[in-house]
């Protein structure tokens, strides 16, 4: 079973050491998102369709809303993964360009090289999490050197036009951006995607084509996002017990939002949340 080894959120989204031995999901996140290996074996993640090594040497780069998952071979020993998923608008403090960062098309590649600049930074934030769970402000500044690195390295975002946040949300469909918008506010009411295709006037295949064109994930995977997006932020700020945020989020029993999350996120809600408050 996976184990949370430290989580820290902030403005800046999460950052969350994970010691890995479980599977995920096909899910998508619309953040920028960063996996960096910190010790243990070499593993995988699938970005799109296709399988790219995460090692000391090669990083995993997933933009936003793309699929990814990651499947653990049990054959192999544990890996200890660096995760960032970055909120947009903290990155654009640094540079006002790099709020592209959760469109598609910032990183121009799922996999890169790693220097030994980056795995330094990685090291001493991983290192420095584990010792000082609550130096936050320690933790966001080696956040943004590491950010830094990252985007420096990865992004060709010197060249990035003006219309690289054309492929957002905002700009799909009409359609699709109301139903977008029932997913995001009704999460209680499960309604199915038969009847959410009768609504807005498209077959059932146009409504799967037409949504996974505009956003970039089929509408299954955009909905799943979005409840775990939710229940993170509930899981983190609020004081609800678990049970109630399952009954908020449309869940018929607190097991299956449970197995929802650790299938999201590698380890149960009440790890995430045990485990984020050490960094209170």
């Amino acid at each position: 079973m996976s184990t949370a080894l430290r989580i820290a959120h902030g403005a800046f989204g999460r950052v969350a050491l994970l010691d890995m031995d479980w599977s995920l999901v096909r899910h998508a996140h619309p953040h920028c998102h960063v996996l960096l290996k910190v010790e243990g074996a070499d593993t995988q993640f699938v970005v799109g369709d296709k399988v790219y090594p995460l090692t000391n040497q090669m990083a995993v780069l997933v933009n936003g809303w793309q699929p990814h998952s990651y499947v653990h071979d049990p054959e192999r020993p544990r890996t200890v993964i660096l995760a960032l998923y970055i909120e947009p608008e903290w990155l654009m403090a640094f540079r006002p360009g790099w709020a592209a960062s959760g469109a598609p098309g910032f990183f121009s590649h799922p996999t890169g090289d790693v220097s030994p600049r980056i795995r330094g930074l990685a090291m001493n934030l991983a290192a420095d999490m584990m010792a000082r769970p609550d130096a936050r402000g320690a933790h966001e500044a080696a956040l943004s050197d590491l950010m830094i690195a990252v985007i420096e390295r990865f992004t060709p975002w010197r060249s990035f036009p003006a219309s690289i946040r054309e492929m957002n949300v905002a700009s799909s469909d009409w359609r699709i951006r109301k139903i977008a918008a029932s997913m995001r506010t009704e999460m209680r009411r499960s309604v199915s995607l038969d009847t959410v295709a009768k609504e807005a006037g498209l077959s059932r295949s146009h409504l799967f084509r037409l949504f996974e064109s505009s956003i970039g994930v089929p509408p299954k995977v955009y909905q799943n996002v979005v409840r775990m997006e939710q229940a993170v932020d509930a899981v983190l700020n609020r004081p609800a017990s678990l049970q109630d945020i399952s009954h908020e989020l449309g869940f018929v029993e607190p097991a299956h939002f449970t197995r929802f999350f650790r299938n999201h996120a590698g380890v149960s809600p009440r790890e995430f949340r045990n485990i984020s408050r050490l960094a209170c």
